[in-house]
């Protein structure tokens, strides 16, 4: 290895001796802030290359080169003594009208004007003289490597302010970001990313990705893309970012109770207490803004559920679109009042995540709060929130949205799946007024038809559903006094499943004669209307209707009436669906009758 890289130097060495004539190009390979630092690394790589030589800079640092050569031929042994890892893979061509005078080789100086105290002995007159480059003038300096510069800087001088009178160049520019700190640098990145041109790693390192950035701000800006930031456009960038951050407020806040840290918006936002499985920051002075920090632990089910209470928190806009994963999930959803992300990961047995509710009108600045907070996100620890953190609450410790409020629709009502990519068949009185409707709380569905005179209405699901169970129909009259059975949302929502009702038919027509009407003897609630009634097979005969208060007839509690199964069918038929006639006979089990009748039973949902 040794041999090979003393030939490839011996092989530069050879090629700036043929080109030595036109010495207009150099390799620089390091740029050091003291002559001592200089000639001691000079020396080092003079052990490598026979063709190295050293240049006072003008801005008082000592430049390591490798040439001349010519232009062409600087490129080309650029490119190739990088690809052979001989030379920093920062190194980069500068050109002679850059270098000042020269102090190596060793014994040649013409510094006559350093103040540097290790090379006192160098700088008397007749040193000086030895070398009739130290009388040429100081130009501008050529680029010194970042990892040798990066912890000295000289004395920042006044920087101009407007970005389209900068008169800094790519190369003036690539020296002054090369004298930048590493936290300068991931300071950079993190303005860039909170700018929203970045997301990468917050390292320090400008590779490709970070170079792209560059551009990409540059030319948001109205700049010519150059992917390499002057002195003036990172003080804009850097100085706007800064700004940002103290407007909003944004702070490194280690929650431990819930072994979570993230940056957030403290000044849009403030704390308010412990509602597990949620840490939970209100809006402060009224800036529309809320956070919620998710801890809890939990497995699979765990997170779906908590998926499914999230959307039903009345903060969240609704109809949010969710990316459901084995172990993440991510909501997002809008209004015309507002926006919300939430994400959590599960890991380890723990859920860890965060919510972010804004003002609609603030989807610019709530957009880079949120790129922070999702950039400084870190689940910590073995721990999550302690389910007795808190006040205590009458709501059961197993409702995972705890003390906040969830949102409840204005109308719930039942209805019957009547296909088997989820059509559902309700009353009409579910649809008044609705901004939206859902099947069994979370499935949002359009109305498919509704038909007044019969007070039904088909709604149909935004995606194919998969009911366990679908009706069928029975067209045969019964006889009066035999036994029926509902199954219905008898209280809404709060309830998980339907509750199912016993009754029996009494008359295959209205009390004033009306054909297309059943009547039944069973005592029913607002929340089973849309029902299908059953016979003791497990056959529909007909939708359950809202009870109607008739101020001069106060009609008895087991009175209830319903539409005709054959009415329905030929409503239904008209518009492209078909019930398939019964099939079973006899008489079912009450149980079995009970799950027939639930398995064909969907919650219809109005909200506004």
């Amino acid at each position: 290895m040794r041999q090979a890289f003393r030939a490839m130097a011996f092989l530069v060495a050879a090629t700036a001796a043929t080109l030595a004539q036109a010495d207009d190009a150099w390799v620089q390979i390091e740029a050091r802030p003291t002559l001592a630092e200089a000639q001691e690394r000079a020396q080092a790589y003079s052990g490598a290359f026979d063709n190295v030589q050293g240049y006072r800079l003008s801005s008082g640092w000592y430049g390591i080169v490798l040439g001349p050569f010519s232009p062409e031929e600087a490129a080309r042994q650029l490119d190739l003594l990088k690809g052979e890892r001989m030379i920093p893979a920062d190194s980069f061509l500068a050109t002679d009208n850059r270098l000042g005078s020269r102090f190596w080789p060793a014994g040649i100086d013409a510094t006559a004007t350093t103040t540097d105290p290790a090379t006192t002995d160098l700088t008397a007159p007749e040193a000086a003289a030895t070398d009739p480059a130290a009388t040429e003038p100081a130009t501008a300096d050529p680029v010194p490597t970042e990892t040798e510069t990066a912890s000295v800087a000289p004395a920042p001088e006044p920087v101009p302010t407007d970005l389209f009178s900068d008169t800094e160049g790519p190369e003036d520019a690539r020296f002054s970001e090369s004298l930048l700190t590493a936290d300068e640098r991931m300071d950079l990145q993190r303005a860039m990313q909170f700018a929203g041109v970045y997301q990468g790693k917050i390292d320090g390192s400008f590779g490709k990705g970070t170079r792209a950035s560059m551009a990409e701000w540059q030319r948001q800006q109205g700049l010519q893309p150059t992917g390499i930031l002057t002195t003036v456009q990172r003080k804009a960038l850097v100085d706007g970012w800064t700004a940002e951050r103290t407007a909003l407020g944004l702070q490194p806040v280690s929650e431990t109770e819930a072994g979570i840290d993230i940056d957030l918006p403290l000044g849009l936002v403030s704390f308010k207490g412990y509602e597990p499985p949620f840490v939970h920051y209100e809006s402060k002075d009224g800036s529309g803004y809320q956070v919620l920090l998710i801890s809890r632990q939990g497995d699979a089910k765990t997170l779906v559920a908590l998926v499914d209470r999230l959307q039903a928190l009345a903060v969240m806009p609704m109809g949010a679109e969710r990316s459901l994963k084995k172990s993440s999930f991510t909501l997002t959803a809008a209004n015309d009042q507002s926006g919300a992300y939430a994400q959590a990961d599960l890991s380890g047995g723990l859920i860890k995540g965060f919510v972010l509710i804004w003002p609609k009108t603030e989807e610019d600045r709530a957009g880079r709060v949120l790129e922070a907070m999702k950039a400084t996100f870190v689940p910590k620890g073995d721990v999550a929130l302690d389910e007795d953190l808190g006040e205590p609450s009458a709501i059961s410790g197993s409702d995972l949205t705890s003390g906040l409020e969830v949102r409840k629709p204005a109308l719930s009502r039942t209805g019957t799946y009547v296909s088997t990519d989820g059509a559902v068949l309700t009353t009409t009185e579910v649809l008044d007024s609705c901004t939206r409707l859902t099947l069994d709380g979370r499935y949002d569905a359009t109305l498919a038809f509704r038909d007044d005179t019969l007070g039904i209405a088909v709604l149909k699901p935004a995606t194919a559903l998969a009911p366990r169970g679908v009706a069928t129909l029975e067209t045969a009259i019964p006889r009066p006094d035999t036994d029926v059975a509902l199954a219905g949302y008898s209280y809404g929502e709060a309830l998980s499943g339907p509750v199912v009702t016993f009754g029996s038919f009494a008359e295959a027509k209205g009390l004033n004669g009306e054909p297309n009407l059943v009547r039944l003897a069973a005592s029913t609630l607002p929340g089973d209307s849309g029902a299908a009634v059953l016979d003791a097979s497990g056959a529909m005969l007909g939708m359950l209707l809202p009870r109607k208060e008739d101020a001069t007839h106060d009609l008895p509690k087991d009175v209830s009436f319903a539409a005709s199964g054959p009415a329905i069918a030929t409503a239904l038929a008209a518009n492209g669906i078909t019930l398939a006639p019964a099939a079973a006979t006899g008489s079912l089990a009450a149980e079995d009758l009970s799950e027939r009748a639930r398995a064909m039973t969907a919650l219809v949902s109005c909200w506004k």
